[in-house]
C-alpha cells in the first residue's frame, strides 16, 4: 500500500534544497507533490517546456535554469485559482487531487483536496494555513516502508516542519 509522507519547507528555495535532495535519493519527479502560493506570477518560475500538464491547468513560465529549475523538474506543474484560496503553484500527484477543486469550485479549496488524499483534515487544515502563509507543502508518494523512512530523514535533515505520513487514498481521476 502506497504511503505518502509530509513535509513544510519555510519557502521555495528551502523547498528547491529538499526537493533536490529527493531527487539525489532516486525518487521520480513522478512520486514528489509541491503547493505553494504563487506570489510573483508564474512568469518568475522556470520550468521545462516540455512538463505535461493536467487538463484544465494553465501555467505561464520560461525555460531555463532560474530560480525553480529544480522544482520545473516535477510533474505536471502548472498553477491553480482555488476559490477562496486564490492562485497556487503545483506539481506531481497533488496536482490531479486539487485539479478537481480549481476546476469545478468545489468548497473546500486545499482542505478537501488534501483530505480526499488521505491526509486528515485537521492536519489538512494545518498545512493550508501554512500554505496561505507562504510556506510549501512537499510530499513524497513512496512504495514501501524504506522508501518512508529514506523520505522522513531528508526532510529531517533539511529541518523541514510538520513532518507527517499516512496511507494513501486513491487519487481521483
Amino acid at each position: 500500500m502506497k504511503t505518502a509522507v509530509y513535509c513544510i519547507a519555510s519557502d521555495s528555495t528551502h523547498a528547491e534544497q529538499i526537493v533536490q535532495s529527493l531527487k539525489n535519493a532516486n525518487f521520480s519527479n513522478n512520486e514528489i507533490s509541491v503547493l505553494f502560493p504563487d506570489k510573483g506570477g508564474t512568469r518568475d518560475f522556470a520550468h521545462e517546456q516540455n512538463t505535461k500538464l493536467p487538463e484544465g491547468a494553465a501555467t505561464g513560465g520560461v525555460a531555463g535554469m532560474g530560480a525553480g529549475a529544480i522544482l520545473g523538474w516535477l510533474a505536471g506543474i502548472g498553477t491553480l485559482a482555488i476559490p477562496g484560496v486564490g492562485p497556487l503553484i503545483a506539481a506531481g500527484p497533488i496536482m490531479a487531487a486539487l485539479g478537481g477543486a480549481a476546476i469545478g469550485g468545489a468548497a473546500g479549496g486545499i482542505v478537501g483536496g488534501l483530505v480526499g488524499m488521505g491526509i486528515p483534515e485537521y492536519e489538512a487544515k494545518l498545512y493550508e494555513g501554512k500554505i496561505r502563509g507562504g510556506n510549501v507543502l512537499i510530499s513524497v508518494h513512496t512504495e514501501n516502508s524504506d522508501q518512508v523512512s529514506v523520505a522522513k530523514k531528508i526532510f529531517e535533515d533539511a529541518k523541514a516542519e510538520d513532518i507527517k505520513s499516512t496511507t494513501e487514498a486513491s487519487t481521483p481521476s
